[in-house]
């Protein structure tokens, strides 16, 4: 099964670690958290380009039943 590529401006479905792809001229890839409900941002430097690749799912803090 294919990983669902995200792009910036659309919403982000699950908490968790994306990989990010920038534009190879600019940075090369790695990981950043994710909140579910936000937007995934453009990038300062490539604007539009990044691509958000979901690593790793995770429950946010303020969103799970232990910690309401």
């Amino acid at each position: 099964m294919a990983n669902e590529v995200y792009k910036p401006g659309q919403e982000v479905p699950k908490s968790g670690i994306y990989k990010v792809t920038h534009d190879t001229n600019h940075n090369e890839e790695h990981e950043v958290t994710a909140v579910m409900g936000e937007r995934f941002p453009p990038c300062n430097h490539c604007g539009n380009h990044p691509r958000f690749v979901l690593v790793r799912a995770a429950h946010h803090i303020k969103n799970h039943e232990n910690f309401r």
